[in-house]
């Protein structure tokens, strides 16, 4: 019986923000805008969802007069996605 795939990222913009903060220490809103491709809306509704489960940790702080929102991966969102990328394996026999 193969194990459910976690939904929260089983979506393809939180896979790919997931990815990018694996292999950065952490990573700026715009950073993780550029390099996804998303929209500022969604980008943000899906870190929002990421810092809720605790797979992210985002820090806010005034840079100037502008806003740095940064986000951080989790040692509960490493994990997450170890077993994610071990669950997916097993779908595909790998």
């Amino acid at each position: 019986m193969l194990k459910e795939l976690d939904p929260l990222l089983h979506s393809q913009l939180r896979l790919a923000i997931m990815s990018i903060l694996l292999s950065v220490d952490e990573a700026d809103f715009v950073y993780l805008k550029e390099q996804t491709g998303a929209t500022a809306g969604n980008l943000s509704v899906q870190i929002e969802k990421l810092a809720t489960a605790e797979y992210i940790e985002v820090t806010k702080e005034f840079v100037g007069k502008k806003t740095r929102t940064s986000c951080r991966i989790t040692d509960k969102g490493r994990m997450a996605f170890e077993t994610y990328v071990n669950d997916l394996k097993t779908y595909l026999n790998l």
